[in-house]
């Protein structure tokens, strides 16, 4: 796909397509030399994975449990303990998968830098990964996590209710419809705010 030039070119000149998923989009200037590009492009890579877990681990136990194959999620009955072993071995990972940034400038798992036990390391297969499925799985994943605050309700079990009956079972219908819509509108206009006042100063 071709870059999107939503800003003159000069501000972003430091988008020259040398990472994975770049598309010269950057509303917010982000990889403009406040973090380093590399370290964003990784962020943003590391965050796709675990959102790309997250989705299937959210939706695998609720389409089992519909159709009876296990019993219907129930909370952690000891969320103390829960928390105790994923600080523990959370802090451990990911101070190994750091460790080999710093000397690789590639994430991995424990000592394998990059951790690519199937093989498909390759430049393709990165904007695949990130462009295709890393950010979708974070937008999914976000929306997963917003009906279940919202609504008490699983994704699959929302998408049903909102299949059933649209134009009432949706975000701005919801109880919190009015903070969708100026949500909505302002990450709309924000990108041309800031554009503009590069464009026109103070």
């Amino acid at each position: 796909l071709p870059a999107i030039p939503l800003a003159d070119v000069q501000s972003l000149s430091y988008l020259d397509g040398h990472l994975p998923g770049d598309m010269g989009f950057d509303p917010l200037h982000l990889g403009s030399g406040v973090l380093s590009q590399d370290w964003l492009r990784y962020a943003e890579v590391v965050h796709g994975r675990w959102a790309m877990l997250g989705v299937v681990g959210c939706l695998t136990p609720e389409a089992l449990a519909m159709r009876g194959t296990i019993p219907p999620e129930r909370g952690v009955e000891d969320n103390q303990t829960l928390l105790i072993i994923e600080i523990a071995v959370f802090s451990f990972l990911e101070s190994k998968r750091y460790e080999g940034y710093k000397k690789t400038g590639e994430g991995g798992f424990i000592n394998s830098y990059p951790f690519d036990p199937v093989g498909l390391n390759s430049p393709k297969h990165a904007v695949n990964e990130l462009q295709q499925n890393g950010r979708l799985a974070m937008l999914a994943f976000l929306g997963f996590a917003s009906t279940a605050a919202v609504n008490g309700q699983g994704p699959i079990e929302s998408l049903q209710t909102h299949i059933a009956d649209p134009a009432h079972n949706n975000v701005f219908t919801s109880s919190v419809g009015k903070e969708s819509c100026v949500f909505v509108a302002v990450l709309s206009i924000l990108p041309m705010l800031i554009e503009a006042n590069k464009a026109l100063g103070k």
